[in-house]
């Protein structure tokens, strides 16, 4: 009989759309090394502002989520306020951009980059 490890669900999710383009951007600069990281500021009309940049190096309190060869990288002091979001990409008439859908923000502005809790 062997011992069955329940399986856990990551924190985030990571949309195919924003695997894609983080696919896309990472190939445009020609290094594997980068990983995309979501992260929380104070500021925005709503409160608290969504970031993202593409960095190489993990710190030991981050949380990587790993999806179809792309990892997503999350602040420990950040990951408190996005645990049980999705990050996605959209394309559309008022640009392209990355797009959090987190269920923890009670508002968000208009233009969907700042929300408070």
């Amino acid at each position: 009989m062997s011992n069955l490890v329940p399986e856990f669900e990551d924190p985030l999710k990571f949309s195919d759309s924003a695997v894609s383009k983080v696919k896309t951007l990472i190939e445009e600069e020609e290094n594997d090394a980068l990983k995309l990281r979501l992260y929380i500021t104070g500021g925005g009309c709503a409160g608290f502002s969504y970031g993202f940049s593409f960095i190489e190096d993990v710190a030991e309190d981050d949380t990587v989520i790993s999806k179809s060869g792309v990892s997503l990288v999350v602040d420990a002091m950040s990951l408190q306020y996005l645990t049980g979001s999705e990050v996605d990409y959209r394309e559309g008439l008022q640009g392209s951009q990355f797009i959090v859908n987190n269920p923890n923000a009670t508002t968000t502005c208009g233009c969907g980059s700042s929300f408070s809790l």
